[in-house]
């Protein structure tokens, strides 16, 4: 059953504050460490999206009590070694791949035969990339077409510690190699391209036998076992990709500005602030400090007068990575040609996000080229939405990133410029 949105009214200058939900990455990592910690935890802001919900009834799954409400969660964390392993278990990571893929690393010392499985985008993913790593711990995997879910982990009692070089720069596999790591005796060592490090700064809080060396374009990460996960309470930062949308909106509009309160600037995640200034953009950090290892922020948006055109980076693209098809739409009104390069990356997503960039500034009427992981696109800043438009939006959830991206994107479109 379908639903059509249709916007009417060209949006006016604004100038407000907000203060967004909770980053999603966070919000997973926290109900998977929480659920193996000793004792109850506690957060506040947790992300109430469909993601995080199945990371709840995922540990319920496993035996973990878990109370949820408007304002708190809190779990009942089970230590380290608390899982219940029920023969013909099946959990459901519906639509997140965060969640599909960190847990096969928590899974990997279960005694049963697990089924993972998820929706239908959930299930195209390739799921071989953590698979093969963690099978050298000593699990066995069984996956639909070698790489795709439905899959089954069979861990083992007698993990062994590895050595893995994480090349993708995924920071679900890298994370997922930690997780197995933790309950293996010795040391697993990880050479990993430079990624989110969400699940190290949370270890590190957590104060458990990880260490971290960076390097110039990697990170050398040493896992030992961990005895105890004492527990985490914690005030999720507010989501910057959630957040991502209102900043593209300030900086589409007219003579607007915006404060975000309480986002979290993790360095790895800062691509769209890096990305939006040198086009143009008035991006001010303000009230930054530091929080259970996370650096939050208020941020402070000015649309400017002309948007500039970019030829990107390659090295901004990791921390950009789900915020590219609303950069898309500001590179689509900046006076020039603007260039992405190396993003294969993004196909590899809930749906083929390049592609579909690349369609929904074509149904704008933007002209690009897509060669190569690579896309150019013709900035026009006179161009203008000329007809109603009546865009249709699923009553349920949507079945892929696209049919998010694509509706926000026009929206936000349609509001600034019908």
């Amino acid at each position: 059953m379908q639903k059509t949105l249709i916007i009417k009214n060209k949006i006016n200058p604004f100038k407000k504050t907000i203060l967004m939900s909770g980053d999603k990455s966070l919000s997973i990592r926290w109900v998977l460490f929480s659920s193996l910690a000793d004792g109850i935890s506690t957060s506040k802001n947790l992300l109430m999206s469909e993601d995080v919900l199945a990371a709840i009834k995922a540990i319920k799954k496993l035996g973990v009590k878990v109370e949820l409400n408007n304002k708190t969660c809190k779990i009942y964390g089970k230590g380290i070694n608390g899982y219940n392993y029920k023969k013909n278990l099946i959990i459901n990571a519906e639509n997140s791949g965060t969640l599909g893929r960190l847990i096969l690393g928590l899974l990997i010392n279960t005694t049963y035969p697990i089924k993972i499985v998820g929706d239908k985008s959930l299930s195209k993913r390739d799921f071989k990339r953590v698979s093969d790593p963690l099978s050298k711990f000593g699990a066995k995997f069984k996956l639909k077409n070698k790489k795709n879910l439905p899959l089954t982990i069979h861990g083992s009692r007698h993990l062994k510690p590895i050595r893995y070089y994480e090349g993708k720069g995924s920071a679900q596999c890298k994370s997922a190699i930690i997780f197995a790591g933790m309950r293996t005796e010795g040391a697993t060592l990880i050479k990993a391209k430079k990624s989110r490090d969400h699940t190290e700064l949370m270890s590190k809080i957590l104060r458990l036998p990880i260490s971290v060396k960076k390097r110039k374009n990697y990170d050398e990460i040493k896992v030992k076992k961990v005895k105890k996960i004492p527990v985490l309470n914690y005030n999720i930062p507010s989501d910057i990709s959630s957040s991502a949308f209102f900043i593209v909106l300030t900086a589409l509009s007219k003579k607007s500005e915006l404060i975000i309160k309480n986002v979290n600037i993790n360095h790895s995640r800062i691509g769209i602030i890096k990305i939006l200034k040198k086009m143009g953009v008035k991006i001010l950090s303000k009230n930054q400090r530091f929080y259970k290892g996370e650096k939050i922020a208020d941020l402070k948006i000015k649309s400017p007068k002309n948007l500039k055109p970019i030829n990107c980076p390659s090295s901004l693209n990791s921390s950009a990575i789900d915020e590219f098809l609303i950069i898309f739409l500001v590179a689509a009104k900046a006076n020039g040609v603007s260039l992405f390069k190396n993003l294969e990356e993004l196909n590899q997503k809930e749906s083929p996000r390049l592609k579909w960039g690349q369609k929904i500034l074509k149904k704008i009427g933007i002209k690009t080229t897509l060669s190569n992981g690579s896309i150019k696109i013709f900035g026009n800043p006179n161009i203008n939405l000329k007809k109603k438009n009546y865009y249709k939006k699923l009553l349920k959830r949507p079945q892929s990133f696209y049919d998010v991206c694509y509706s926000r994107s026009i929206f936000w479109w349609d509001m600034v410029y019908s």
